[in-house]
């Protein structure tokens, strides 16, 4: 059986605020405004799960308005998801996602980005994909007003955790 899940996330972007997006930190003037570190990236891939398995949003289980999420790591909302696919016999098969960010530019953070990913999703490298785009000048992405990040995962039945 195969379920396939999107996600997404957007953050306001404010000067003097740590920008984190993948697991990590980028240098850059401006950062993302969120109750936890406000990880785009970790945000969408944990709703892109929960979706998949029918289970909700990321707010179902962390929501903003509770404090033992301030200033999180939003890894552990990821391990929270996964795990649940886990515990429901289902692995990863591939991750697509697509970061929006028009400054600064993201290529040199792909590679560590992805990394990460496969490291918590218990994947190859081969099956994780982070693309990152601008906005061009236009819309709360191309003013740096913004930051959003899209996801898609498809899991499995994993047969050999079954057996």
């Amino acid at each position: 059986m195969f379920r396939i899940g999107f996600g997404n996330d957007i953050h306001r972007l404010e000067v003097g605020i740590p920008l984190t997006i993948g697991g990590i930190q980028i240098e850059s003037e401006l950062g993302a405004v969120g109750h936890s570190d406000a990880d785009v990236l970790f945000h969408a891939v944990t709703d892109a799960i929960l979706g998949a398995l029918a289970l909700g949003d990321i707010g179902t289980y962390f929501p903003n308005t509770d404090p033992r999420w301030k200033n999180a790591n939003s890894r552990i909302f990821i391990e929270m998801a996964f795990e649940a696919a886990q515990s429901r016999g289902f692995s990863v098969i591939n991750l697509d996602s697509t970061i929006n960010l028009e400054a600064p530019k993201l290529r040199p953070y792909i590679d560590e980005m992805r990394s990460k990913l496969a490291e918590i999703l218990q994947t190859n490298l081969s099956n994780v994909s982070v693309k990152a785009k601008t906005g061009e000048g236009v819309g709360a992405v191309g003013k740096n007003e913004a930051v959003t990040a899209e996801a898609v995962v498809l899991l499995a039945i994993d047969r050999a955790a079954q057996e």
